[in-house]
């Protein structure tokens, strides 16, 4: 019986192993950019830096792993081949993510407060202090120039009527923000209002919610809805589709 040792493996050549570990450790960046922001590592300027250095790798590492794959095809290098695949499907789902959030970035307006109601927005009451602590963006509205962008973009984000009670809908209202994974920070029925916070995933980004109910002049419920980030200038359309999410559920 013939047996194998270890030396008689072939190992890849050390630039197909390059390869490859610069593809995880782009990985582990763009991973621990975002995580490591949320758990409080370091800032979110922080955050880019850590998540582009990633990026940057995966980017070399699909340029090199292209070259290198069509060097090791030529030569008949096998084990280099597998590395180097292994790395270039690293490369390409971290470039594909990226891409896709680059993609939502171009094709939405650079806005980041939305209103169902352009004229009167609901406005906030607790999370006013907790903004301003936090350094947010501020809340005040521009309707001459965010109200035209808004419906252009988001046309779906409209003023809700119903026929049910303002009390029963405020009480619906906190449900459907809590199914949703918001945090409820105040519920005001003299106000008529719902506060809640939503927090992303990965980098931790925090976007304000107000839900408006009001008694109807003809009955029922007038339901506006108001999504507000904290931080950056563009919110990739989150704030708008979690809008049209609120007030479809409402909609039962």
């Amino acid at each position: 019986m013939v047996s194998v040792t270890e030396n008689d493996i072939e190992k890849p050549r050390w630039w197909a192993q390059a390869i490859l570990i610069g593809a995880v450790i782009g990985a582990v960046l763009l991973v621990m950019g975002g995580f490591g922001t949320r758990l409080g590592m370091w800032s979110y300027s922080g955050g880019f830096t850590v998540a582009s250095g990633g990026i940057l790798l995966a980017s070399a590492g699909f340029f090199l792993g292209v070259i290198g794959y069509i060097v090791a095809l030529r030569k008949g290098l096998k084990a280099e081949r597998s590395s180097i695949l292994i790395a270039l499907v690293i490369c390409t789902i971290l470039l594909v993510q990226v891409g896709m959030q680059m993609n939502a970035l171009a094709s939405v307006p650079a806005i980041h407060n939305i209103s169902t109601d352009t004229q009167d927005p609901p406005a906030f009451d607790a999370l006013v202090a907790v903004r301003e602590a936090a350094g947010a963006n501020p809340l005040a509205y521009d309707a001459s120039v965010l109200a035209e962008l808004q419906q252009q973009a988001y046309p779906w984000v409209r003023t809700l009527e119903l026929p049910t009670n303002p009390g029963i809908l405020l009480n619906e209202a906190v449900t459907v923000l809590e199914d949703m994974g918001l945090a409820v920070v105040n519920v005001s029925a003299e106000r008529g209002i719902v506060e809640a916070t939503a927090t992303t995933f990965w980098f931790g980004f925090k976007d304000d919610v107000v839900i408006r109910v009001r008694a109807s002049a003809v009955g029922g419920s007038v339901i506006d809805v108001r999504s507000v980030s904290r931080s950056g200038r563009s919110d990739l359309g989150v704030n708008a589709k979690r809008i049209g999410t609120i007030l479809q559920r409402l909609r039962g």
